[in-house]
């Protein structure tokens, strides 16, 4: 088989590889095949229009299970702790791995929301342990990762009882104005 043929570079091409050269260490004892020289000035790319500023994003406290968050009038939180609002929805994460349980929950709780769904409760069962299964340990940590938090807005158990089972109330679709 033939080798295949290698396009040569173009002076660009080259000067971009230099410059990205000039950052790499070599390991300790080796010399690199073919140090380049300084390079000289890169031509000038094109003047574009400046990049648009990313917004403030604004700070989010993290969710504690049958904590009262900030934005939650005092009727809605009794109501939603004492278990009376009900949920929409419910998502059982028995006998899965963490894993495949923490992308159900992602799957679920993006779809609630998309859906405008206002309560939703998950089950993460008691677990065999003495502070619980493996879910029900890691489900406060879920809630605060940077692609759920956002989406929740309280967490409870709805019933005392019950640790396994905890409801969330999500975050309202506001629409921009």
């Amino acid at each position: 088989m033939p080798a295949p043929r290698r396009k040569a570079l173009s002076e660009q091409d080259r000067a971009t590889w230099a410059l990205y050269v000039r950052h790499v260490l070599p390991l300790a004892g080796v010399v690199a095949p073919d140090a380049p020289a300084e390079p000289g000035p890169l031509p000038s790319a094109p003047q574009s229009t400046p990049p648009m500023p990313l917004p403030v994003l604004k700070r989010l406290s993290p969710v504690l299970i049958g904590h009262h968050p900030p934005g939650v009038d005092k009727a809605t939180w009794n109501r939603f702790r004492a278990g009376k609002l009900s949920a929409s929805r419910t998502l059982d994460l028995h006998g899965r791995t963490a894993q495949r349980a923490f992308s159900a929950l992602r799957e679920f709780l993006g779809s609630a929301h998309a859906e405008k769904l206002r309560c939703v409760e998950v089950i993460t069962g008691r677990g065999s342990g003495e502070t619980g299964g493996v879910i029900r340990r890691e489900f406060p940590l879920w809630l605060n990762q940077p692609e759920l938090r956002p989406l929740v807005l309280a967490a409870a158990h709805p019933h005392a009882a019950n640790p396994g089972s905890v409801r969330l109330l999500l975050r309202r679709v506001r629409p921009v104005k």
